[in-house]
């Protein structure tokens, strides 16, 4: 979609389209969005449900035009944030900028920059593609003849232009997920919120929703992106923060994460119970400061160990396909910072 684009919506500022002005109660002005360096600026960020806290004063910044990823086990607090910056949940502590705007007292501003993909397919059964899209045009007064643009432009762009006619029935799993994140730009947003967008997805359609993705990026959308995927967040994501239970745990580059929390690469054992013994005794005396090893239940990861490990390793098993020696992923950063048990 065409970013900076505000024809036939109201500029964000105050309910009147007037830029620059103080809503009442906010300590900080209005600024115009175009001019917001962070497009998300949080500090102490709390969300508390009666006794319980959700949130835990996390801070976090998102820069325009980054891809950004929040990640962590259920019950980490990722929907309360998600939920907050989009205006859904108020905040029960701390600072909250959306686009210069505070979420606090500046909501509906804040919502006129989002565009937003929830986990669940919420389009209206009795409709058409094409009038899915009309209807969600109007939610925002954007003109006729600038919808129908913007309309076409999006089918276009999630390869659904063979489809606008059709029933939301025809369509597959992969087809009603790249039409929501299709209607998710009918507003032309400074925000696309991606709420497990991918969820229930066959790997063609989830490889075809990457590529649409990465193509936003570089047409300068910003996007928050929130999923249980590893692989996706590793794969799109410039920055991200892993949480656990409501605090922000780490923080950074996909890359530099797997490096400074697991190393390059990582030894997986699954030893027959007469060979567990042995396998941990030779890891404990040769990984050395330099890595660390886990085990959950039967099977035993060492982190931060190089080829050699893997040759001694490899001698003690009977079988070597009970051995993988590999590159380490983010999957290893979130399961060592958050536990490789199941939690409930």
């Amino acid at each position: 979609m065409r970013k900076g684009s505000t024809e036939g919506v109201q500029a964000a500022g105050t309910a009147d389209g007037s830029p620059g002005t103080t809503t009442q109660g906010s300590s900080r002005t209005a600024t115009p969005r175009e001019q917001a360096p962070l497009i998300i600026e949080a500090r102490g960020l709390v969300k508390r449900y009666g006794d319980f806290t959700a949130v835990a004063g996390i801070d976090f910044e998102v820069p325009r035009g980054e891809f950004f990823g929040l990640l962590g086990p259920n019950g980490a607090g990722k929907s309360s944030t998600i939920r907050m910056v989009s205006g859904v949940l108020p905040i029960s502590g701390g600072e909250l900028y959306v686009g210069g705007y505070d979420v606090h007292y500046q909501d509906r501003e804040v919502k006129r920059l989002l565009g937003i993909v929830p986990q669940d397919d919420n389009l209206d059964q009795d409709l058409t593609v094409r009038r899915n899209l009309e209807v969600y045009a109007r939610y925002y007064d954007i003109p006729k003849k600038v919808a129908a643009e913007r309309i076409e432009e999006a089918l276009e762009l999630m390869q659904l232009e063979d489809w606008g006619g059709a029933q939301i029935d025809n369509l597959s799993g992969g087809m009603k997920r790249r039409l929501v994140i299709a209607r998710a730009l009918i507003n032309d947003p400074d925000l696309l919120i991606l709420d497990e967008p991918t969820t229930g997805l066959d790997p063609q359609a989830r490889h075809l929703v990457w590529r649409k993705l990465r193509l936003l990026r570089e047409r300068g959308v910003t996007i928050l992106l929130t999923t249980h995927y590893m692989d996706e967040a590793e794969i799109l994501c410039d920055r991200l923060i892993i949480m656990d239970r409501g605090q922000n745990i780490a923080e950074g580059n996909p890359r530099d994460l797997i490096t400074r929390h697991v190393g390059r690469e990582v030894l997986e054992v699954h030893p027959l119970p007469e060979e567990r013994a042995a396998v941990l005794r030779d890891l404990e005396e040769n990984v050395g400061e330099s890595g660390r090893i886990e085990t959950v239940e039967d099977v035993i990861y060492a982190l931060g160990v190089t080829e050699e490990h893997h040759r001694r390793v490899e001698g003690l098993i009977a079988d070597p396909y009970r051995v993988n020696f590999r590159r380490a992923n983010l999957e290893d950063v979130f399961l060592s910072l958050t536990g490789r048990g199941l939690v409930e």
